[in-house]
């Protein structure tokens, strides 16, 4: 797992640890890791702009986002290339997935309005594992999205700064950001690499107090 310096309850998975949307016996590992229930809310996720308020662990809906201000509750996405986000505010936590799509719908500022509609606010992000531009082609269709962040993959074909494009969505936060590109490190599931079916997680939760 993969803890953020200064976060109080955030972690980024890795293939080691299992798919724990379905392995339950290495979800129990990594709970009791962390310190932190068994029992997690999850999103079934579609590529748009929902968020949803968990007050319960369990199923959430269609959504690529959840935020809590129940302790105790752990919160988790799973990605295969697509970025996984943690915030963190006084009494607050959320995760966000987020691919090019989600970027282009605004997942992100979405989160942070939902948020802040409750009077709450967010100090700090984490930007987990995802592929980097070195790695991520995309087309015209794409690229023509997110003028500024157009990139060149390590064979020369048109890409985007994904992770980057989520960065620029936090603008007046904190952000902490991995270095690991998901397509090129076979520590961590890459749909773009094999078309895997696996995922790695990023969980994150209030601790009690």
């Amino acid at each position: 797992m993969i803890r953020p310096q200064g976060f109080r309850g955030a972690a980024f998975g890795t293939l080691a640890e299992g798919d724990l949307r379905f392995d339950r016996d290495g979800r129990d590992r990594v709970a009791a890791q962390l310190g932190i229930e068994t029992e997690w809310a999850f999103v079934t996720q579609v590529h748009g702009d929902g968020v949803v308020a968990v007050s319960r662990a369990g199923l959430q809906g269609e959504a690529d986002a959840m935020f809590t201000t129940e302790q105790g509750i752990p919160l988790a996405v799973a990605t295969a290339d697509c970025v996984p986000v943690i915030l963190e505010g006084p009494g607050v936590a959320a995760v966000i997935h987020s691919g090019w799509r989600g970027a282009a719908a605004g997942v992100v500022g979405a989160t942070r309005r939902a948020i802040e509609r409750t009077g709450l606010t967010i100090e700090r992000a984490a930007i987990g594992p995802a592929v980097g531009p070195a790695c991520y082609e995309v087309g015209d269709e794409v690229a023509g999205r997110f003028p500024g962040f157009v990139a060149q993959t390590s064979w020369g074909s048109q890409s985007i700064d994904l992770p980057a494009i989520i960065a620029d969505q936090l603008d007046g936060i904190d952000v902490w950001r991995s270095s690991v590109c998901t397509f090129t490190d076979a520590a961590f599931a890459s749909y773009r690499r094999n078309r895997t079916e696996l995922r790695q997680i990023a969980v994150t939760w209030l601790p009690k107090r």
